[in-house]
């Protein structure tokens, strides 16, 4: 990469940041221009500086899975978090991160996830693959009653909710009720989810028409 890229990083261990300031600053390729200790303060000092990469502690005052939406609208995320669990990392992502790195990996698989992203890239370990990729497979809930899976199989052919609404005689309110049931018990964030996970567990054919 020719330019410089700009790094801010958010953790609450004060060690942990110059560590890590001290480390990237052995690469030439990036430069850390602002640090933050607290979740709370994150949307201020973006809004002050100009970065390309944020490096993002997973859990500080509170957990920065309800800041990652918001923040990955003005910067990529990088998550660089102690906790493992499979899960956080697929939320992470679902939440709009760009990678995941756990803080027992080298710096240079660090600096592998930083250029990845950089280069518009989703980074990830092989564990948060995983999970992903079974959460993708798995069957859909036992939860989800017929007149939802009959919804979720509409809104995955490309209709719209008054389309679905007048195909099966009900008010499109109805529909965008049962919508947001199947979109929490799924997991899901929007239609296009929606549409990959039903045409993956089987409820639709990936070329199948809207008849």
């Amino acid at each position: 990469m020719s330019s410089l890229l700009r790094i801010a990083i958010a953790d609450d261990h004060a060690l942990f940041r110059q560590g890590l300031k001290s480390m990237l600053k052995l690469h030439e390729d990036v430069c850390v221009v602002t640090e933050v200790e607290r979740a709370a303060d994150l949307a201020t000092a973006l809004a002050r500086t100009t970065c390309d990469v944020l490096l993002l502690d997973l859990q500080m005052e509170r957990s920065s899975l309800v800041d990652i939406e918001a923040l990955s609208k003005r910067v990529k995320v990088v998550v660089v978090t102690a906790t493992e669990l499979p899960a956080d990392g697929v939320a992470a992502l679902r939440a709009g991160a760009k990678a995941v790195v756990f803080k027992r990996f080298a710096i240079e698989t660090l600096m592998d996830a930083i250029r990845a992203v950089a280069d518009g890239h989703v980074w990830m370990p092989p564990t948060i693959r995983e999970e992903l990729t079974a959460r993708l497979h798995e069957p859909v809930p036992e939860t989800l009653t017929p007149r939802e899976r009959e919804i979720v199989r509409l809104v995955a052919l490309g209709l719209r909710n008054a389309e679905v609404a007048q195909r099966l005689s009900i008010s499109e309110v109805t529909v965008k009720t049962h919508l947001n049931n199947v979109f929490q018990k799924l997991g899901l964030r929007d239609r296009v989810e929606l549409a990959r996970y039903a045409i993956r567990i089987g409820l639709v054919g990936a070329n199948e028409p809207a008849s």
